[in-house]
């Protein structure tokens, strides 16, 4: 018998064409004597369709989930939902709890672990908690700043220094980020994070590489080999991430073996500090004298077959398609596994 796998792609957030993009592989890539492909788009305004037709996924009356039809359509019946949202409203928490109130499997980390990776300032917490290092950094609201901007400077200066870099603090693919090269460019800087976010984070400037692992959950989570990012450019903006040819990935990564090994146990030590499930690239910095910070997690990275996770994966002997599979039979476990624990 197919799982019926409603693939949930677009979304609300700026990341909405990556979303389709990494969702239109996904549904290529699955096995349909194994699963049956449900594409349901959610629109830039949150308005969820299949075929055109308006949906809303709603709990059965016999406990299973299923995607009602908002003009009159018959429903239609879902095993497992594989959400390929990148960004807030997707990749935040705020999807996987609807999905929970549904009742239905789902790929990728929970609500909690969801929530806490998006916004890197609240996941910055969570790893001085674990003892991972990562860069200096400073947390600066919107109220505060209008409140009392020099105040704001001075922090930035003391805990921060220069150069910089100010991002949203609840966003991805580059989306709102500055390079702050010094203290006169910190105002345009956090005006333009909080055009997209009320909450900013200002980190210092790294000197050096960009790699990257994958994490596979399961049982015993599985850490890929280390990647390296290369660019063309001062930084790794979105256009340098999503233009063809702009950037390159080299997998394994040409570092020393102490550093990508410090990498590959940060990744598994962040993934289980923020008790993630299902899948994530995790983001470091390599310095010049060879120390690894963890920037990032990303509990729904770019999952294109040529996307840096995948082509870790690949890596590792997963190829996208087994890849794929993986994912939506670790959600369905994850979901049987948590029947036992409910009322």
């Amino acid at each position: 018998m197919t799982r019926r796998v409603a693939v949930l792609m677009g979304g609300r957030s700026s990341e909405h064409e990556v979303s389709l993009a990494s969702a239109e592989a996904v549904i290529a890539a699955l096995d349909p004597s194994r699963d049956e492909a449900i594409p349901v788009l959610i629109s830039s305004e949150g308005v969820w369709s299949v075929d055109g037709e308006p949906v809303a996924m709603v709990a059965g009356a016999d406990g299973a989930a299923c995607l009602t039809s908002l003009a009159g359509g018959p429903p239609r019946a879902v095993d497992v939902v594989f959400p390929v949202l990148h960004g807030p409203h997707g990749e935040d928490g705020t999807i996987q709890g609807a999905l929970e109130t549904a009742g239905v499997p789902y790929v990728g980390a929970g609500v909690a672990s969801s929530a806490v990776a998006m916004d890197k300032a609240l996941f910055k917490v969570f790893l001085a908690d674990a003892g991972i290092p990562t860069p200096e950094h400073a947390v600066v609201t919107a109220s505060e700043w209008a409140r009392d901007p020099d105040a704001v400077r001075a922090r930035v200066a003391e805990a921060v220094g220069y150069p910089a870099f100010c991002k949203p603090a609840r966003l991805g693919s580059s989306v709102g980020i500055s390079p702050v090269p010094d203290p006169e460019a910190l105002d345009a800087a956090l005006a333009l994070a909080f055009h997209h976010d009320g909450k900013a984070l200002v980190e210092r400037g790294i000197r050096g590489r960009e790699i990257e692992v994958g994490v596979l959950g399961g049982d015993v989570p599985f850490a890929s080999p280390v990647g390296e990012v290369t660019y063309d450019g001062d930084w790794y903006d979105y256009d340098t991430k999503y233009v063809p040819g702009r950037s390159r990935l080299q997998v394994p990564a040409d570092i020393p073996e102490a550093a990508a090994e410090t990498a590959r146990v940060l990744a598994l030590r962040a993934f289980a500090a923020v008790d993630c499930e299902g899948l994530a690239r995790v983001d470091f910095f390599l310095e010049e004298d060879g120390t690894v910070l963890l920037s990032e997690l990303n509990t729904m990275p770019g999952f294109t077959p040529t996307s840096v996770y995948a082509r870790l994966m690949d890596a590792a002997e997963i190829p996208y398609p087994q890849l794929v599979a993986r994912l939506i039979d670790l959600g369905v476990a994850r979901a049987d596994e948590a029947r036992r624990y409910r009322c």
